[in-house]
């Protein structure tokens, strides 16, 4: 993938699991989280309330001129008051080296950013779905495939080295959806993008009293100019909206080294904030982050809506130098932040 490029992700249809077979190099949503070969399954646990968290977001991001396939899988805890409290998430970043003797097939499944997103062009028609990803699951499925004999004996060993075991039962699972990708300056935000997105900036202006766009030419503009100081950061949540608003419905933004897109102000001391490396102790970099329309399709598929994830955005970020110790078994932990939302009716 390459750093420069901004990317965001776009949800792509349901992942029917009687249909199409996840792995590692699937990117999707919700669902269980696809480990690497090798990599030993996590049960990570709220920091919080210490409830088993569920399995929110699994990214396939390999870095431009790297050998080694590359995931990121983020975590959240679904219990009230915990999914808007950075503590309650958890990011982990898995890697290995594709073996010399797999030249073929998985040389194709390694894209570029462009290569990546060319069958998610029509990012609202599912083509991604019937395209590479299914070729990609075919392929990959001598590596990993649920309820192979190879990953169960895996997990029996690995659930040894567990210090508390969690059941699969006590896990939330949120239904699983195909992420698409585009690069946003492919975003032309046809008519009806552009329509629904001015739609929701109105509703938002009427209901809260303050302005995104341009003022009024009318008079009372100190009244105006008020309203709008006095919620949410305004500068701030007004680049914010303004910069989604020819998709709203963006899920991920992905551009590793840039800076992320914030939805309210960050602390002063944000460098103190974000941690170092737990692994290396080099500076970690912004890598993605979550959008609120994410927070729409987060669906319990033991329908408990009373326990939902809430969220403005959470930003990820990973090792400068993504260190990686050759031959672990254990995913490396990475860094999350979360702004609450300070609105999310508009999101939906």
């Amino acid at each position: 993938m390459a750093q420069e490029q901004l990317l965001v992700g776009l949800c792509d249809g349901e992942l029917d699991s009687k249909k199409y077979c996840s792995s590692f190099l699937t990117n999707k949503v919700g669902g269980e989280p696809d480990w690497q070969p090798g990599i030993t399954r996590q049960f990570p646990r709220c920091g919080r309330c210490s409830v088993p968290l569920a399995h929110v977001v699994q990214v396939y991001c390999p870095l431009q001129g790297s050998p080694y396939h590359r995931n990121l899988n983020l975590f959240a805890c679904c219990q009230p008051g915990c999914s808007e409290q950075s503590g309650s998430w958890t990011v982990f970043r898995s890697q290995c080296v594709e073996a010399p003797n797999q030249s073929s097939p998985l040389e194709v499944v390694v894209p570029s950013a462009t290569d990546w997103c060319d069958s998610a062009e029509d990012w609202g028609a599912g083509d991604f779905r019937s395209g590479g990803d299914k070729e990609v699951q075919e392929q990959a499925g001598d590596l990993q495939t649920k309820g192979s004999p190879a990953v169960c004996l895996m997990d029996v060993s690995s659930g040894l080295q567990q210090l508390s075991l969690v059941e699969s039962k006590d896990i939330p699972v949120f239904r699983p959806f195909f992420i698409s990708v585009v690069e946003e300056s492919e975003l032309s935000g046809g008519d009806d993008e552009l329509d629904h997105a001015q739609e929701l900036l109105r509703e938002y202006e009427q209901r809260e009293g303050v302005a995104l766009g341009v003022p009024e030419e009318s008079g009372g503009g100190g009244e105006t100019y008020e309203k709008t100081s006095a919620r949410h950061a305004d500068a701030v949540f007004s680049r914010f909206m303004k910069t989604i608003s020819v998709c709203p419905q963006q899920i991920i933004r992905y551009c590793r080294h840039r800076k992320p897109l914030f939805i309210s102000k960050m602390p002063s001391n944000n460098s103190q904030v974000v941690s170092v490396c737990s692994s290396c102790g080099e500076p970690r970099t912004f890598e993605l982050q979550l959008m609120p329309a994410l927070v729409y399709l987060l669906q319990r598929i033991d329908s408990n809506s009373a326990k939902k994830l809430e969220f403005g955005t959470v930003l990820v970020y990973t090792c400068t130098n993504s260190c990686w110790t050759a031959g672990s078994k254990f995913p490396v932990e990475e860094f999350c932040f979360v702004q609450p939302d300070p609105d999310h009716e508009l999101f939906k």
